[in-house]
């Protein structure tokens, strides 16, 4: 598992493209077989890809999070962005077809992936928070998703939000995860934009074709600075921090938060006249 330290907002200053992804990029989620996880000291989230050609279960350092496996006092998200799969926690069977989330509760201890081809494998995007309370592991269909649609043609950014783990649909203790997906010839999301102090998020963009990329925007909203982003790369974003971004076609991404609370709508919001 791969450690990433708090970064302060005045040392951002001094961070040049390199050290910027270097600290929030994570890049080679979903290669065959080789699970990634990378811990985060923000608000101690794991963000993790699975690419299942092969079974394959979820096996952790205990030194790190000082339990004998994974979710003893965790909880665990996902959303598979690949081929239809299954995911096995303690020996029940999920199928998490492609669009589909599932929501593994603590003290799940033995997690297995699979993909139903293996020619066109499953990608496992998970989060994983730390929890003090076990709620019941649950399936989300892609259908069942409480879904919300922003934006306007004019300001090029229309998008459908569509919750996974939140409090008015499958409960957690701190997760908070959906997706967000921009229609054709928008390219723009989350501006204008925010920050949360009271909570952390990650960003995995995904359904980028081709050459294109996603410029993320992040920073305090007056120390603006931005990472290139491509298909199937994660952010990890400070609660001090925008988390805004614009493609050069439209894409997909998925959200994830933990911290404080779990209020969607809970946000600081910024004047476009303050980014600079």
């Amino acid at each position: 598992m791969e450690i990433r330290h708090p970064v302060h907002p005045e040392h951002l200053l001094m961070f040049d493209s390199e050290d910027l992804r270097e600290h929030f990029l994570i890049d080679g989620l979903f290669v065959p077989d080789n699970p990634k996880l990378v811990y985060s000291f923000f608000d101690r989230l794991i963000i993790g890809g699975i690419c299942p050609v092969n079974p394959v279960s979820l096996d952790i350092d205990p030194v790190i999070i000082g339990s004998s496996y994974l979710l003893e006092r965790r909880e665990l998200g996902l959303i598979n962005i690949g081929g239809d799969g299954t995911v096995s926690g303690d020996g029940v069977n999920f199928e998490v077809a492609g669009g589909d989330g599932l929501y593994l509760g603590m003290g799940v201890e033995s997690i297995e992936f699979r993909s139903a081809d293996p020619a066109n494998p499953a990608r496992f995007y998970l989060l994983s928070a730390p929890a003090h309370k076990r709620y019941d592991s649950a399936k989300i269909g892609s259908a069942d998703t409480e879904q919300v649609s922003l934006g306007d043609a004019a300001t090029s950014n229309r998008r459908t939000i569509r919750k996974f783990i939140h409090p008015g649909g499958v409960r957690s203790c701190q997760l908070v995860m959906g997706m967000t997906v921009l229609e054709p010839g928008s390219v723009w999301n989350t501006m204008p934009t925010h920050t949360h102090q009271r909570r952390m998020e990650a960003y995995a963009y995904f359904n980028i074709e081709g050459d294109n990329c996603v410029f993320h925007l992040m920073g305090e909203p007056d120390q603006t600075r931005h990472l290139v982003v491509r298909n199937g790369q994660a952010v990890i974003s400070p609660s001090w921090s925008i988390h805004s971004g614009v493609g050069t076609a439209s894409y997909s991404f998925i959200w994830g938060m933990a911290g404080e609370n779990q209020a969607f709508d809970d946000m600081d919001h910024v004047a476009m006249s303050d980014l600079t």
